[in-house]
């Protein structure tokens, strides 16, 4: 049972470049949302995908490299735990956010190799 943890699997495509800030105290955070699809035939033969959209953090050397190489689009396999916080708002009302924090982080498909310009001798 020690495997079982706050841990949820994702594969899926990114639907926008992340967004990577560096915090004052030196920090880095990215945030980038991820589409998960679904697949299935209703009862009349129909077949019928719902697409769910997930907002994600990642932080770190992890939020480095999602800047660096995700691009919209992207397939990405991602481990990831669910973290509830609270913060107080301008008017000073306490709210409660649940946020889908990257524990890991697998780029799927083709690396697409940059093209490099060369010198001419």
């Amino acid at each position: 049972m020690k495997t079982l943890r706050n841990k949820v699997q994702l594969i899926g495509n990114l639907g926008a470049d992340p967004e990577v800030k560096k915090l004052p105290e030196g920090k880095t955070v990215a945030r980038l949302s991820l589409a998960t699809s679904d697949t299935y035939k209703k009862a009349s033969g129909e077949k019928v995908t719902e697409t769910q959209w997930h907002n994600l953090v990642a932080w770190g050397k992890t939020a480095e490299i999602a800047g660096k190489y995700l691009k919209k689009g992207n397939r990405v396999a991602i481990e990831v735990r669910l973290v509830n916080r609270t913060y107080d708002d301008k008017k000073g009302i306490q709210r409660y956010v649940t946020e889908i924090v990257i524990n890991d982080m697998l780029m799927l498909g083709d690396k697409k190799p940059e093209k490099v310009a060369r010198k001419k001798k």
